[in-house]
């Protein structure tokens, strides 16, 4: 099952690797690519799945004009802007994966560096529709959250963790006590003033509780109570993961739901050396960690493994800090043995740099978008110009040899707006699967049947 919130267990194993000394690195050739856009208009920084099959993408507005022109549609207008003041130009779109067609959307905001979570409602920002446009919240947030991470919570509010210069969090709806609340342990994770706490990895405990990862630390935090409920040891090679060195992180699937304790691991990829990001600035790129790639982008698939796709070799996150682009993606089988953990897949001819974004789509498909490692659009006498361009990986579970393999889910059959009347034994707690949509697949011998939307909800 795909969902829109990770969950967690105390039963942690924290598993950074992606290469290993110990472990066999198997050459499969598996999956295809296929360009869907030449061009969709903008870079899309983000990117988010709805429950209608439209993704989201948003890029910053302050790079100047996109390729993609708002038309008659109400220019953006911003005077503090120091490239382009009024923009006509759009700096999101909606796009329709089965019709592979987009559409421009105003956004007035700067959403750079910004995060976001799907509500208990399925709203990202507004509700899906096919005409509406986005419905921004002035001063939404307490304060300025650059790189900060949302996660939805078992009551349905999200908790907006860190941004640059706050080692704090925050609620939406804003918490009626206090509007941001100290968090010690970003502060703690700091390294020589290197903001190693900006996005961290979070994850929600099946007790309410939240982990979270920044640096090279991990601890299990009550943010109800603001109190630190475990910390856990520093990872064994001390290495920095979290911004700048930006390794992904994934939750894979829960073990043992039925047992007294539930079974849980997280898994880490990628990361640089201490001191990567310093001498970076100054034209020195340091190998990257044997746990493999940096900037690259970490996915769950229906069938329990997991895509680590996208990235670069050696460098940080940032401005013009990226070189060896890493073209070919890579499968881990995390049920496997040891040595057959890892599997490279067919590559694709697109570098994803600074930063790329991927999703996972309802028939099993992964939409990979953005690579734009300059501060404007730049797409002439450049190492890597920016990309605009849309395309998606299919997993070899999607050939057609496995057709014969491939259930198909004929009841429940839609009885409305993308919602389905689902009976199914439902885990034995929120914190496990808070409110909201998901994806549901049925999975036969690893194949998995096109996912359908469904909704939990509380009564």
């Amino acid at each position: 099952m795909g969902a829109p919130s990770f969950m967690f267990s105390t039963l942690l194993q924290l598993l950074f690797a992606s290469l290993p000394h110990h472990c066999t690195l198997t050459y499969t050739a598996g999956g295809t690519w296929q360009l869907l856009q030449k061009s969709i208009g903008i870079s899309a920084m983000h990117m988010q799945l709805l429950r209608n099959d439209r993704v989201i993408m948003f890029d910053r507005t302050d790079f100047g004009p996109s390729n993609l022109s708002l038309s008659n549609r109400k220019c953006r207008n911003d005077p503090t802007d120091t490239v382009l003041q009024v923009d006509c130009t759009a700096h999101s779109v909606e796009y329709n994966v089965f019709a592979n067609k987009f559409r421009a959307l105003t956004v007035q905001t700067d959403v750079w560096c910004s995060s976001g979570v799907i509500m208990p409602n399925g709203n990202l920002v507004f509700s899906p529709c096919r005409t509406c446009d986005l419905n921004e919240i002035p001063n939404g947030l307490t304060v300025k959250r650059w790189y900060a991470i949302n996660h939805i919570l078992p009551d349905g509010r999200q908790i907006i963790v860190s941004g640059r210069g706050q080692c704090n969090y925050e609620f939406i709806p804003k918490n009626i006590v206090a509007n941001k609340i100290n968090l010690p342990f970003l502060l703690e994770t700091k390294d020589k003033g290197i903001e190693n706490d900006l996005y961290p990895f979070v994850f929600l405990n099946f007790d309410g509780n939240l982990f979270i990862f920044a640096n090279n630390q991990a601890t299990l935090f009550d943010y109800e109570k603001n109190i630190v409920v475990k910390k856990y040891l520093m990872i064994p090679d001390g290495e920095p993961r979290s911004y700048p060195s930006i390794g992904p992180a994934v939750l894979l699937p829960l073990k043992n739901l039925k047992a007294s304790a539930i079974e849980a691991e997280v898994l880490v990829c990628g990361g640089a050396l201490k001191g990567s990001y310093l001498q970076s600035l100054k034209g020195t790129f340091l190998a990257v960690l044997d746990t493999s790639r940096v900037m690259g982008d970490m996915i769950l698939l229906p069938n329990g493994n997991v895509l680590l796709i996208n990235g670069t070799g050696p460098e940080t996150a940032g401005w013009e800090q990226g070189r060896d682009p890493v073209m070919s993606s890579i499968l881990y089988r995390p049920d496997n043995d040891i040595s057959s953990w890892f599997e490279v897949q067919n590559p694709t001819t697109i570098p994803r740099m600074y930063h790329s974004t991927v999703a996972l789509l309802r028939d099993g498909r992964v939409l990979v978008s953005r690579s734009n490692p300059h501060t404007f659009y730049n797409f002439t006498g450049v190492l890597f110009p920016t990309k605009l361009n849309l395309e998606t990986f299919s997993p070899a579970y999607l050939d057609a040899k496995f057709e014969n393999l491939r259930s198909t889910i004929i009841a429940p059959k839609s009885i409305g707006n993308s919602t389905y009347n689902v009976e199914a034994t439902m885990p034995r707690s929120w914190n496990i699967a808070p409110s909201g949509f998901y994806l549901l697949f049925v999975v036969y011998q690893g194949i998995p049947s096109q996912g359908i939307w469904v909704r939990l909800r509380q009564y």
